[in-house]
């Protein structure tokens, strides 16, 4: 099983996670920043735990993220 890891606090807002991955990432109407829905906080940091099926495209997402404040391991 794959995990997404979110830095959220370095988040500038560009919204590409949100284009590429609606499933698992929404735009905050407050600050502007991605959030990852359904994922546990540990510290400023956001830890989701996702199936192999979508593994492919969250790297693409992390790739695409212009700041790198999303990893998938």
């Amino acid at each position: 099983m794959a995990k997404i890891i979110h830095y959220r606090q370095r988040c500038i807002g560009c919204g590409i996670c949100y284009e590429l991955q609606p499933e698992f990432w929404r735009m905050s109407k407050k600050d502007g920043k991605a959030t990852l829905l359904k994922s546990i906080r540990k510290k400023e940091i956001y830890i989701l735990e996702i199936d192999r099926q979508h593994k492919e495209t969250s790297d693409l997402v992390a790739e695409a993220c212009p700041v790198n404040v999303i990893k998938v391991v």
